[in-house]
């Protein structure tokens, strides 16, 4: 018996515990259910991007790339960003690699955010956001989207605005809701931030899966909100290899000046090969220009497939998630609602309810359908038992 005791901490994050996404995964797993929680694809990368990456291994690239990435694939980026949305990134100055956008996020925030500082948070919000804003030591300030249709409540964003607001987080395509924003939503932005020095960090991980003909508005198209804006994506999310954790940042040389001091401390570099495959493979814009096309058809397939059930289809304009409002089956909080869909029809979802602070039920739950049609097609057909 170890007679000496561990001191007590005081935590840093003492409201946060293991996140949904661990949780409702490890019970899918559990009861053999088809796992539509978590967002990550059940299928293969293009072998392509392996062979690149084994060219890579073996032609020596596998010691410490520079700080702020393999300058091939910053300048890829660079080339990728102006030829979609119009605007030129400094590939030295400007673009950085990162250990995905949760590191991305994070060390943004890290870098411009101080004690007492607000950070306005648009929810429903990905989980992370909140935490990275309070290990900086500033204070989240929620305002929520639309109830039912999702869309940004611009005076409720301008009575959040004082004098201590640093950042707003923006997420577009958005998870949980599948929304997008519009090119009208980014210009009544720039004229609520006009007169601010308020920071927009801009996660746009699910930039290339935007449906039915509408448009991808990055921040990087609309200069006024660019000049003040850190951009966000992944590599993960685009080329289906959410494991390899690699996104990247973009943001004019003042900020970028700012992020990788933290970049340098929090990870310093990523994984060496990966960065040199990935450069090589957008030389070919084609599997990034075809991923709208590629999940428009699951999204199409999963939707066709449950329009006659009683689960009620929300609109899916954006990401590679599906949400349904329940209400017809159950009045049961969401995540108990989530929980018996786990364990006794087999398929696994996320209660949208996780994704507010207050927990705000509105019998709505969401699916992933980044998944092979056979997974789906078995997702469909338990969900048309209920």
């Amino acid at each position: 018996m170890n007679e000496f005791a561990t001191p007590c901490v005081a935590s840093r994050l003492p409201h946060i515990g293991t996140t949904i996404f661990t949780v409702m995964s490890a019970l899918a797993q559990q009861h053999g259910a088809v796992n539509l929680g978590q967002g990550f694809p059940d299928f293969d990368c293009d072998p392509q991007l392996l062979d690149a990456v084994d060219a890579a291994m073996r032609a020596g690239q596998n010691q410490y790339p520079p700080m702020a990435g393999v300058p091939a694939l910053r300048d890829a980026v660079a080339e990728k960003i102006e030829a979609l949305y119009g605007r030129h990134y400094d590939p030295g100055s400007e673009i950085t690699i990162t250990a995905g956008a949760t590191q991305a996020i994070l060390t943004a925030i890290l870098a411009v955010v101080h004690q007492g500082d607000e950070v306005i948070v648009l929810e429903p919000a990905y989980d992370s956001y909140e935490p990275a804003v309070v290990l900086a030591g500033g204070k989240a300030v929620h305002v929520p989207l639309a109830v039912g249709t999702f869309r940004p409540n611009f005076d409720a964003i301008a009575a959040a605005l004082s004098p201590r607001t640093r950042a707003i987080l923006v997420n577009t395509p958005h998870n949980p809701s599948a929304t997008v924003w519009t090119a009208d939503d980014m210009r009544r932005l720039g004229e609520l931030l006009r007169n601010t020095d308020v920071l927009v960090v801009a996660d746009e991980v699910y930039e290339h899966m935007v449906y039915d003909g509408a448009r991808h508005e990055s921040v990087a198209r609309h200069a006024e909100l660019a000049a003040r804006s850190f951009i966000v994506s992944s590599f993960g999310k685009t080329y289906h290899v959410t494991g390899w954790k690699v996104g990247y940042v973009a943001a004019p040389a003042s900020l970028m000046v700012e992020f990788r001091k933290v970049h340098q401390f929090n990870v310093f570099t990523v994984n060496t090969p990966m960065q040199h495959a990935l450069a090589a493979y957008m030389a070919n814009p084609r599997p990034h220009l075809e991923l709208a096309a590629f999940y428009q058809r699951k999204r199409d397939l999963f939707r066709a497939g449950l329009a006659g059930s009683r689960l009620r289809l929300l609109p899916s304009v954006g990401s590679y998630f599906q949400c349904v409002d329940y209400s017809a089956i159950s009045d049961a909080p969401e995540l108990d609602f989530c929980q018996w869909l786990t364990r006794e029809v087999g398929v696994a979802a996320i209660p949208l309810s996780v994704f507010y602070r207050g927990g705000l039920e509105q019998h709505i739950a969401r699916f992933c359908f980044a998944k092979k049609d056979e997974t789906l097609a078995l997702a469909i057909e338990r969900l048309r038992r209920i």
